[in-house]
């Protein structure tokens, strides 16, 4: 089993390497009849490419998505769709000094472990080149989205820097398409301009906290003990390059709460129930509320820094590398637009689930 695909109804394969010709993803399980043109995908792509901004990757890519079938006449059939951007900006000679050697933090080793064989050249399939497949992936499942639950709404952003945070009270939804940190608040945005600034001359990098909300999500998605919608969007998240945790609503913190401060009371509202607060996240018992679904993921920093690190060869002999080349100091900007696609192809793929297996059928109350 390759394991290159993901979901359950709505199936994504993603394939290609950073340095190869093309990258791309097979779609399946799309309903017929949805409206989608490449320049429907084409923006979300934007968000996402690299080399707009001296805080990500200089590597220009112009990643243009070709939908290569599944579509006719503007609008999808119910076959396989298949995707493909091709690669255009490789500099492979950047990674020809560590053909040999192991890079600290990076999967160059445990590749290597595992398949006796690696594609160095920019980190081949390990690189977070080929999350720009997921987020046309992404594209596709916002399309069908906008047809079958077009009250949804997914928008990504970052909370935390290394250790400067935004500050809650300022949170603004206008201001994360304003900043190239896709922040929520226009003072940590600044700051975090110079704090990024200086890392990046340095050449050096710092890991961020993404906060993804999931606005108007029907109560309903999601299937008790294997097939929680918290456990496909955890998965999916962790599926993400550099990503060590994951946490759903208040996460971590539930811990240190008590059960009267944690638990979300309820009340009887006009169009139906409402809850006084949103600790669980929007979801219980696997199960969508009808809340906000939040969800909340760190990236660690980027390994391939200027720094000399003590490493090994391939042949166990000790050395020291400095990675050249084209890297994100902070790989968290450009995980925010990768972390939205992911949301989008998991709620439509639990709300293609919760459709065959209910019919749309609920529970009353009141």
């Amino acid at each position: 089993m390759s394991l290159n695909t993901y979901g359950h109804l709505f199936r994504v394969t993603t394939w290609g390497e950073s340095h190869g010709p093309a990258i791309g993803a097979t779609v399946d399980g799309c309903p017929p009849g949805v409206a989608l043109i490449e320049s429907d995908l084409q923006g979300w792509l934007d968000k996402r490419k690299p080399g707009q901004n001296k805080y990500t990757t200089q590597r220009r890519e112009a990643d243009a998505v070709e939908i290569l079938s599944g579509t006719f006449e503007g609008k999808t059939t119910g076959t396989p769709i298949q995707l493909m951007i091709r690669n255009t900006d490789q500099r492979s000679k950047d990674y020809g000094d560590i053909a040999e050697k192991f890079r600290p933090g990076h999967a160059d080793i445990t590749y290597w472990q595992k398949y006796g064989i690696r594609d160095y050249r920019g980190g081949g399939r390990s690189s977070a080149r080929e999350t720009a497949t997921r987020v046309a992936a992404g594209g596709v499942a916002r399309a069908a989205l906008d047809r079958l639950a077009p009250g949804v709404k997914i928008t990504g952003y970052l909370v935390a820097m290394g250790e400067h945070e935004i500050d809650r009270n300022r949170f603004d939804w206008d201001q994360i398409e304003q900043n190239p940190f896709w922040a929520p608040d226009a003072q940590a945005a600044e700051n975090w301009a110079i704090y990024l600034d200086g890392l990046r001359k340095s050449g050096s990098s710092v890991g961020a906290i993404i906060e993804v909300t999931i606005r108007g999500c029907p109560a309903g998605l999601g299937a008790p003990v294997y097939g929680k919608l918290d456990t496909d969007l955890a998965a999916a998240m962790m599926s993400i390059n550099a990503v060590k945790g994951v946490e759903i609503g208040e996460g971590m913190a539930a811990a240190r709460l008590t059960g009267e401060a944690n638990a979300d009371e309820i009340s009887m509202g006009e169009n139906g129930p409402e809850y006084s607060s949103n600790h669980a996240g929007g979801i219980l018992g696997g199960i969508s509320t009808g809340q906000d679904i939040i969800v909340r993921f760190a990236v660690k920093p980027t390994s391939s820094i200027l720094t000399p690190r003590k490493t090994i060869t391939k042949s166990g002999e000790a050395t020291e590398i400095i990675t050249k080349g084209r890297h994100d100091p902070c790989v968290g900007i450009r995980a925010v637009p990768v972390a939205e696609a992911m949301a989008a192809t998991v709620i439509l793929d639990h709300l293609l689930l919760d459709r065959a297996q209910t019919g749309g059928t609920r529970g009353a109350i009141g």
